[in-house]
């Protein structure tokens, strides 16, 4: 068997809204390949999102155990796990979450100047990844001076640009048009086979799932079915 860039066991997650408890997750287990591409596909508040976030580690199951690329997240430490976001994980989030006050390419070269990247090499990789999702002539401005599609285009580039094991993206065709969405998402799948990188989706879009190795069904927290593209 391949090595397993995600190992997800038993995972649930229960929010509290006063006396009200919200089982966004119940149960889930989940198995993602080194190398894989992989669409959570399903209704609104279905638990793609909720997922999403406890694989990255930006939130904790309140049941259930996550590896990744064999790292319980459970035994990690405050700054291991942030130092595990930062080095070998990619976000790609509906809000952008790009900096106001840094241009395109400032805001794409950031994580890798966090994760000890050389200057010139931060600098060659992110006018890279920027040419290549249409942004070569927008990499000075600042998120204000860009649309809606643009800046998804910024945090994409961001995330590809300094991912080592695994993306996760919410909805990364959410606010782009069809040519674009067609030319990022072809980007995503020659990155994922150049370089390896495992991807992990959550989308409604069928372009998305067209191009998926493997299709996870959610519904109502739980995975109900599991199928290749």
């Amino acid at each position: 068997m391949s090595e397993l860039a995600v190992k997800a066991r038993g995972l649930s997650k229960i929010y509290r809204q006063g006396h009200v408890e919200v089982h966004a997750l119940d149960g889930v287990d989940l198995d993602i390949e080194a190398g894989e591409l992989v669409a959570l596909a399903g209704p609104s508040g279905s638990g793609k999102t909720t997922l999403l976030n406890l694989v990255g580690g930006l939130d904790r199951p309140t049941s259930g155990r996550i590896q990744i690329g064999g790292q319980d997240l459970a035994s990690l430490s405050a700054a291991e796990l942030a130092r595990l976001r930062r080095d070998q994980i990619g976000f790609v989030f509906q809000a952008y979450n790009l900096l106001p006050v840094l241009s395109a390419l400032e805001n794409t070269e950031l994580v890798l100047q966090l994760q000890g990247v050389p200057h010139a090499e931060c600098r060659q990789r992110a006018e890279e990844v920027l040419r290549a999702v249409g942004l070569g002539e927008m990499m000075q401005r600042r998120p204000a001076e860009l649309s809606g599609g643009q800046q998804q285009r910024v945090a994409v580039a961001r995330a590809i640009a300094s991912a080592r094991t695994l993306v996760l993206a919410d909805e990364p065709t959410a606010n782009l048009d069809s040519k674009t969405a067609e030319s990022l998402l072809d980007l995503l799948v020659e990155l994922n086979q150049r370089r390896n990188l495992t991807f992990l989706f959550s989308t409604h879009d069928p372009r998305v799932m067209a191009r998926a190795q493997r299709i996870v069904h959610m519904e109502d927290g739980r995975v109900v079915e599991r199928r290749a593209a």
